[in-house]
């Protein structure tokens, strides 16, 4: 974990991706998870989860230390809210222990919270389909 993590949230989408980035690859669930509104959701895990569910399965899931990298694809914002469209992969350890990589397209939704920060309300991954 880096000691100078800055988890701040800008209207710059390219730095909102990389504080992202750098806090689920930091492997420290609470720390990835103070990105999102207590109500968020997500289906990160699989599972579209809110509130102390989501944290307690992002928290399990990030301590596998999985890597992700991620590319903005679109941004569409209105002026307190935020839609990024990301094109993300995920290198992690498959339920067989072997490695695996996670491919897919994600669409957040960022709020402004009450004091005019950036805040993660809806993360949904969507995984693309092997080729068969």
């Amino acid at each position: 974990m880096s000691p100078t993590l800055d988890l701040t949230l800008t209207d710059d989408p390219h730095q909102q991706n990389d504080v992202f980035t750098e806090a689920f690859n930091s492997g420290d669930g609470s720390i990835f998870d103070q990105l999102y509104r207590s109500d968020a959701i997500s289906n990160l895990t699989g599972v579209t989860l809110t509130g102390e569910e989501r944290t307690r399965a992002i928290t399990e899931f990030l301590s596998t230390k999985p890597k992700l990298t991620a590319t903005v694809l679109q941004t569409y914002r209105t002026s307190d809210t935020m839609l990024l469209i990301v094109d993300f992969s995920v290198e992690t350890v498959g339920a067989d222990g072997e490695p695996e990589r996670l491919d897919g397209t994600c669409t957040d939704v960022l709020v402004r919270d009450g004091n005019g920060q950036w805040i993660m309300a809806i993360d949904r991954p969507v995984m693309k389909t092997p080729a068969v």
